[in-house]
């Protein structure tokens, strides 16, 4: 058996090696590399640490389990050098999305890649026992599934569990306020009762933002909006970098922008508000309208916050994404006319597809435990 496969269940006991910002830097840098892996010399390169203090910290990771040998690689001058890599299979996190009619789970390694998954009806306003009753036992299906154990607590390498659902919520202390449709929520603290059934961490967002801090992970820089078009309608932020949540955790609320007064009532009991007449169009059959009226909105954004890019995704654009695309470029070519820009903010789908918020969940998760994003 591997060293690997032996240290794979020690991460849960050993990540107070990471609790540290180099620490977690270094992780950060072995997973960018991937299984090719990466010198202790391209460590303190990239990271502007001695080659000391990295020998030490890697030292400390291979102990714990969390980085191993991968080769050694030819050096322009003198012996080879050791190259490490992340050991994927030291610590696994669950990303939980919590949909209005729908859940899936997701079981992903330290790399992100997908080992568990598990998807099932979920009825929001069924109330919050029930629906926490259907959320414990998928937790602990999908945990059971690969990692042997249905208990969270002995499946030692398991770091957490990520919960993502539509807002507005607060996300530093996990607690629900008025989701839109669902006032039955109002106040309940999520997080807690969760934890308190699960017994490991648990950190909750919306479903906008969640998506937002795993395609910032996966590689998505600078500053885009992510468009989340499936039963609702939201948007997550990511301003440099980093994913914007606003003073109040409530940045994002993309879908109940007033674009046509004393339009069609909305669930949020406002008129005319982009979900409203988005999701109105599609149910009408009408996708090349709901695609104009998504653009609309996406322009207004673009004009506000002067982003790059702006990334769509959620089930209902999902289904046939060229139309929304399509629509939504247009608009956003249109502005750009106008305003004598040189280039508008690219229109792109997420590659993740209907995945996109339960691996960011799970990477809410990875960012605060392991990797020293800060996004959980």
């Amino acid at each position: 058996m591997s060293e690997d496969r032996v240290n794979s269940g020690r991460a849960g006991a050993n990540l107070g090696v990471v609790r540290s910002h180099n620490s977690a830097l270094v992780l950060s840098l072995l997973r960018g590399a991937g299984a090719d892996g990466i010198s202790r010399l391209e460590l303190a390169e990239r990271t502007g640490l001695t080659p000391q203090a990295v020998s030490k910290i890697t030292g400390r990771l291979r102990e714990a389990g969390l980085a191993a040998e991968a080769g050694r690689r030819a050096s322009t001058g003198g012996k080879p050098r050791t190259v490490l890599r992340l050991v994927p299979e030291a610590g696994h996190a669950v990303g939980v999305q919590m949909d209005r009619d729908a859940l899936r789970v997701v079981l992903v390694r330290l790399d992100g890649a997908v080992v568990g998954e598990r998807r099932e009806g979920l009825d929001l306003g069924a109330g919050a026992e029930a629906v926490l009753g259907v959320v414990v036992a998928a937790v602990r299906e999908t945990v059971r599934s690969f990692l042997g154990s249905g208990e969270l607590t002995e499946a030692g390498s398991l770091l957490g569990v990520g919960v993502a659902l539509p807002g507005p919520l607060d996300h530093a202390r996990g607690v629900l306020h008025r989701v839109t449709g669902f006032p039955g929520w109002d106040g309940f603290p999520l997080r807690d009762a969760l934890r308190e059934r699960l017994g490991v961490p648990v950190v909750v967002d919306k479903d906008t933002n969640a998506a937002a801090v795993g395609l910032a992970a996966g590689g998505e820089g600078g500053s885009f909006a992510y468009l989340h078009l499936g039963t609702g309608l939201g948007a997550g932020l990511v301003i440099g970098g980093r994913v914007h949540r606003g003073a109040r955790t409530g940045a994002g609320e993309f879908g109940h922008q007033v674009v046509q007064l004393d339009g069609p009532r909305c669930e949020c009991g406002d008129r005319g508000c982009l979900e409203v007449l988005c999701l109105s169009a599609v149910a009408r059959g009408e996708v090349e309208t709901a695609a104009r009226v998504l653009g609309v909105g996406a322009g207004n954004l673009v004009g506000l916050l002067d982003i790059d890019r702006v990334l769509l995704g959620g089930r209902t654009v999902l289904r046939d994404p060229s139309p929304f695309v399509r629509g939504v470029s247009e608009v956003l070519d249109a502005r750009a006319r106008r305003e004598g820009l040189r280039e508008e903010a690219a229109v792109g789908v997420v590659r993740q597809g209907e995945r996109v918020v339960s691996l960011g969940a799970a990477e809410m998760v990875l960012g605060v435990g392991v990797f020293g994003r800060g996004e959980g």
